[in-house]
């Protein structure tokens, strides 16, 4: 397994959309998207998942939190880096 997580900004800090991708020998099976709030799976194998981890409200919560504590509170640091450097 891998994963990818990205936190897009619009608008500064007013919209944020967390999205984490997770991948198995190179193809994506399932995908975390705040403006979702749950789990989606993208293989048959990924919707099985997806369905494990959205029975579960802890990881819901924990991944709804992160918008928050990764995204909102990593953005005043890597602002200079990003949006300066267009």
């Amino acid at each position: 397994w891998m994963f990818k997580s990205e936190c897009r900004f619009i608008n500064g800090t007013e919209k944020v959309r967390y999205v984490v991708r997770y991948f198995y020998n190179g193809e994506e099976l399932v995908r975390y998207d705040s403006d979702v709030g749950r789990y989606v799976g993208l293989t048959p194998y990924g919707e099985k998942v997806a369905l494990n981890w959205n029975s579960d409200p802890a990881e819901l919560e924990h991944r709804r939190a992160a918008v928050n504590t990764v995204c909102r509170n990593n953005y005043e640091a890597s602002t200079p880096f990003l949006v300066e450097r267009r």
